[in-house]
């Protein structure tokens, strides 16, 4: 038994629109598939969640047990990025302060929800257990050091960690050498 949807199982899942050689694990879960983009070359594994609007682009992999959470403003993946196993990523999100209740059950009048864009730029890769807040823009080539708490922007080709992340060093861009190979041999564009 295969534990990725075949290609007809995952248009019946109801996308905005879908890329090919798209594997996505018959225990993933989606909430408004239809605001959802998924493009070429995607992976999502098992026990992750994915709700509300949402953009995938190429080569990207989900790991396990990992969760977007979008509101009425966008998450968007880019080329080459990874959430590793355990990740969430969050475009939205309850007041903490006491100023308003929370949890969805509470009338929206009543609630005082955060909803900021998220966007993770191309080639970044973050790691295990990590949490992405509201409003955040990863820059391209950042990588997240495991159980990170990212909720400010990250500048472009440098590494992250802690709680709350911090910088650690710079970090090597060899990997742009890799996927302008890999575009040429599938499509004979560069990145």
């Amino acid at each position: 038994m295969n534990s990725f949807y075949s290609i007809d199982e995952i248009k019946k899942i109801g996308f905005k629109s879908i890329g090919n050689n798209v594997l996505i694990s018959k225990k993933a879960s989606f909430y408004n598939a239809e605001t959802m983009v998924i493009g070429n070359n995607v992976r999502i594994d098992d026990f992750c969640i994915l709700s509300g609007i949402i953009e995938i682009r190429d080569y990207v992999h989900i790991a396990a047990y990992s969760g977007l959470f979008a509101g009425s403003e966008k998450i968007t993946l880019d080329k080459f990025s990874t959430l590793s196993s355990r990740c969430v990523v969050y475009s939205k999100t309850d007041d903490y302060t006491g100023e308003y209740m929370s949890n969805p059950m509470v009338p929206s009048q009543f609630t005082g929800v955060i909803d900021k864009e998220v966007y993770i730029g191309k080639h970044v890769i973050i790691g295990t257990g990590s949490t992405v807040l509201p409003g955040v823009k990863i820059s391209e080539g950042v990588s997240v050091g495991c159980m990170s708490l990212v909720n400010k922007d990250l500048k472009p080709w440098k590494m992250y960690f802690g709680i709350p992340c911090r910088y650690y060093k710079e970090r090597n861009k060899n990997c742009l050498n890799h996927a302008q190979k890999l575009m040429g041999l599938y499509s004979g564009e560069t990145e």
